[in-house]
């Protein structure tokens, strides 16, 4: 689905223009994302499968919550807005610690460009799994994975990849958690 979304530069900072989020991937242009972890006390990883009609990285597994910010949104309107569409929950603002911004580049394809500063956060899961309502149109699956095995999955070739970095930022923030 297409949206408005605010131009970031290349460090970061928004530059006063609203696009198209289908023209900041064909060109390239920065943007926002949010990236929340849910984890539980009892040490599991949410995690979700993304949809299979998705344009990147289609059924596989990925980070609990994630989407993009739209024009004028705050970063925490947005994180709290994609748990609840994506899995149906409501969490308060004070319920997110914030882990990091990790600027990421990623061409997918001539006409598919990430450049993004993902904005990404931890949370614990305080309902059990069958009580989440995942969004069709973009979760294919939910499912919680034990945190000792965590740093593996992501590596494979089941996950969506990214840095060794990030996904290890990740690892140890909720390993802190527990």
């Amino acid at each position: 689905m297409d949206e408005l979304i605010d131009a970031l530069d290349t460090q970061g900072n928004p530059t006063g223009e609203t696009i198209l989020k289908s023209q900041a991937h064909h060109d390239g242009i920065f943007h926002a994302t949010v990236h929340i972890w849910f984890y539980t006390k009892t040490g599991e990883v949410l995690i979700q499968q993304r949809g299979k009609l998705k344009k990147t990285f289609p059924l596989l597994w990925d980070i609990s919550v994630a989407g993009h910010v739209g024009a004028g949104e705050t970063i925490i309107n947005s994180a709290l807005r994609e748990i609840k569409e994506e899995i149906g929950i409501t969490v308060k603002a004070s319920e997110l610690q914030k882990i990091g911004v990790f600027k990421a580049i990623r061409k997918h394809s001539k006409i598919l460009i990430d450049c993004e500063f993902h904005h990404t956060y931890l949370a614990e899961l305080k309902v059990p799994l069958a009580h989440l309502k995942k969004q069709e149109s973009e979760v294919s699956a939910l499912n919680l994975i034990p945190i000792s095995i965590f740093e593996t999955f992501v590596a494979s070739d089941k996950f969506v990849p990214n840095t060794s970095a990030y996904y290890h930022t990740i690892f140890k923030a909720i390993e802190a958690q527990l």
